[in-house]
């Protein structure tokens, strides 16, 4: 009865089952997992995100595919603070990231071609290319004291069908950015890339052999993602943008206006206000950078005296990966925290890493939650 693209197994798994179950008894919850930053306790510059989204020109609709002309200078605008110079001609405003790959693979692939994604990664993309009638093909990270992308690997799935690659730009949840050698061998490629760049702004510092961004790129097709959700912390806003770059950049520009233009999805209150809220964010986005540094340095600090737990190294974002005991698997850790504990994290078999044991924690919560969601799982780590 319905589309094969859709065979999914749709059943809660265990951890999912024990939080359900925790909550239905009100019993309390310390959620490590936290990555809604209207849910963590950030201060918001409430009546001025609500009149920017109330201007008078959200009353009328004026359709243009590829975003209005405002909103594309205010993309534009955010780069350029950035020291990256973009034109508002190479921009699409989508309604959100995900929209963003959906018009990308309809672009790039016919049904049954490639795209190679990261792994360990955000457990999306298998998704959003299924939807497509694209398949997701992972290529590996490597973590030696740091992490890197497994290049060799990566050619090697190279075939006829690879329509595209796929980097997170920093990896979600590695914290991981591209390196500048990465970069030149990736290029040399010729494959068109899609970097998704929504945590980019997210540094913990700084380093010159780290890609901020693929916006500059000339020798391959190039396609830059990002969006309010993780730039302003407004994910409720549902905009996002890409910016396109390298040889036949026009050819794709003017095909993602047609497929745009088919569907025509980004709010006209949205986009008004997208100048404002770009500003207004900053302050927001100052708030998130502070926390999830000072809760970094207090997970590093706390694990100071635990050799049996380690913090792989990250270069940005919202996330970090904790390498633990094998005394239980992942998902046995996760289940024992929630139940015993109190506390949630998610496994790292979530992002597919390919070996035990590995926890991932966000680093929004509040730092009451996380100092004491961090103590209870160190304590529980100790206890074996």
């Amino acid at each position: 009865m319905f589309s094969s693209r859709l065979a999914w197994d749709l059943r809660p798994n265990r951890l999912s089952l024990e939080l359900q179950a925790r909550r239905r008894a009100g019993a309390p919850i310390l959620d490590l997992t936290e990555s809604n930053p209207t849910r963590a306790g950030f201060s918001y510059p409430g009546e001025r995100i609500l009149e920017a989204l109330s201007g008078v020109r959200s009353l009328f609709y004026d359709p243009q595919p590829a975003g209005s002309a405002d909103a594309r200078a205010a993309v534009a605008g955010y780069y350029r603070a950035r020291g990256q110079q973009v034109e508002p001609e190479r921009i699409v405003v989508t309604a959100g990231t995900s929209e963003s790959y959906a018009f990308l693979f309809k672009l790039l692939a016919d049904p049954g071609d490639e795209v190679l994604v990261p792994r360990p990664s955000y457990p999306l993309f298998e998704f959003l290319a299924a939807l497509e009638s694209v398949r997701a093909v992972q290529y590996p990270l490597v973590y030696h004291g740091a992490w890197s992308v497994d290049l060799d690997a990566l050619e090697r799935s190279l075939n006829p069908r690879t329509r595209a690659i796929v980097l997170v730009n920093p990896n979600n949840p590695t914290g991981s950015f591209l390196k500048r050698d990465e970069l030149a061998r990736l290029t040399a490629l010729g494959v068109p890339l899609i970097s998704d760049e929504v945590f980019a702004d997210y540094v913990l510092r700084p380093d010159p052999a780290l890609v901020p961004t693929l916006v500059h790129v000339e020798e391959t097709l190039t396609f830059c993602l990002s969006g309010l959700s993780k730039v302003a912390g407004l994910p409720q806003v549902k905009l996002g943008w890409m910016v396109a770059g390298g040889p036949a950049a026009a050819q794709a520009l003017e095909r993602l206006e047609l497929i745009a233009d088919t569907y025509l999805s980004v709010s006209a209150p949205a986009q008004q206000a997208l100048p404002r809220l770009l500003q207004l964010g900053a302050s927001v986005q100052e708030q998130i950078a502070r926390r999830t540094w000072a809760n970094l340095e207090f997970l590093r600090e706390a694990l100071g005296g635990h050799s049996a737990c380690q913090v792989l190294d990250l270069e940005g974002g919202w996330y970090v990966t904790l390498r633990i005991p094998r005394t239980r698997s992942e998902e046995e850790w996760a289940l024992h925290l929630l139940a015993r504990d109190g506390v949630l994290v998610q496994p790292g078999f979530f992002y597919d890493f390919d070996s035990e044991a590995y926890l991932v924690l966000g680093l929004l919560a509040a730092p009451e939650i996380f100092r004491e969601g961090v103590a209870r799982l160190l304590a529980s780590i100790g206890r074996g």
